[in-house]
């Protein structure tokens, strides 16, 4: 069982969250006007081709994203709200909004993150949302609602990239 590559950077083939290995699910790069943002990775307990396959089921699960160029936090954040905007309801964003804040804090306290780190967004349901920076836990987020409109940003009707959740899905 060897890594996967995408341009040029490894990305493993399992990964372990909140004590259950789970598998590559799929991965792909993110890139803006041409440009290399990072390479998503997504992990499940085991593979889905659809978002509700993904977030249907309270499951563990793992969203990595290997930097390729520095992004600031402000860059990040505003990014994240079009993307949940996009991909959510106002009802849901409204359900959601103190952990939201929570997230723009966390985020606000790595500042900018650099070229070749990692930021990796791991779910469990009883632990909910935690994100680390280069193996450093940064902050958890509780509950699921949060996590799976995040996701969404990703996997939702309106994604981020549609080559991207093409790629994490693995029907790309």
């Amino acid at each position: 069982a060897g890594a996967a590559e995408v341009s040029g950077v490894k990305v493993d083939d399992k990964a372990s969250v909140g004590g259950q290995e789970l598998v590559l699910n799929g991965a792909g790069m993110r890139t803006r006007l041409f440009i290399k943002v990072y390479v998503g990775a997504l992990y499940l307990p085991q593979k889905a081709t659809t978002v509700q396959g993904v977030t249907g089921r309270n499951q563990p699960r793992r969203m990595a994203l290997a930097l390729q160029r520095d992004v600031g936090a402000d860059q990040l954040l505003e990014s994240l709200r079009a993307g949940l905007a996009d991909n959510n309801s106002q009802a849901e964003l409204d359900a959601i909004k103190p952990q939201v804040n929570e997230f723009a804090t966390i985020f606000k306290s790595v500042g900018e993150a650099k070229a070749g780190q990692m930021i990796v967004i791991d779910y469990t349901p009883a632990g909910g949302t935690k994100i680390t920076l280069d193996g450093t836990v940064k902050g958890t987020i509780a509950g699921e609602a949060f996590n799976k409109a995040l996701f969404n940003t990703w996997l939702g009707d309106k994604p981020v990239q549609e080559s991207l959740k093409k790629a994490l899905l693995g029907t790309g």
